[in-house]
């Protein structure tokens, strides 16, 4: 996919989480990323949404990460927009799961804009989602 991030503008708010590559830590991700949604005043459904999309992405990480990695998440929250990156270092050779994936057709039915790299042993994960409305 293409990547159209730029990095966040003046004024935009982001919030650096690191967690253990460890599903046992996910909830701390889907939590700070619904109290970021919420705080934009997304609708629930959309707060949820984003909560399952920050997840798949996550599980999608952690199914190439090194042992005893970290997830680095990256949340810029814009005026009507909450962006999500997660980068994870990876295994030699590892890949992400294909765009006609059913991982990818959940992340793009859930945001408005899904991206990913791969690029030497570090995998990344770019989540956008507008609030509906704005």
């Amino acid at each position: 996919m293409t990547d159209t991030h730029t990095g966040p503008a003046i004024g935009d708010d982001v919030v650096m989480l690191t967690v253990p590559a460890d599903g046992g830590y996910l909830g701390v991700l889907r939590t700070a990323t619904a109290g970021l949604a919420a705080r934009l005043h997304f609708a629930l459904d959309e707060i949820e949404d984003l909560r399952i999309a920050v997840d798949e992405a996550c599980a999608m990480l952690l199914a190439i990460a090194t042992r005893a990695a970290e997830l680095d998440c990256r949340f810029t929250v814009t005026e009507d927009a909450l962006a999500v990156e997660v980068t994870v270092t990876t295994v030699r050779g590892a890949k992400l799961p294909s765009e006609s994936s059913f991982a990818w057709k959940v992340l793009t039915a859930l945001t408005t804009s899904a991206a990913a790299e791969a690029t030497g042993q570090r995998a990344t994960i770019r989540l956008v989602t507008r609030r509906t409305g704005a």
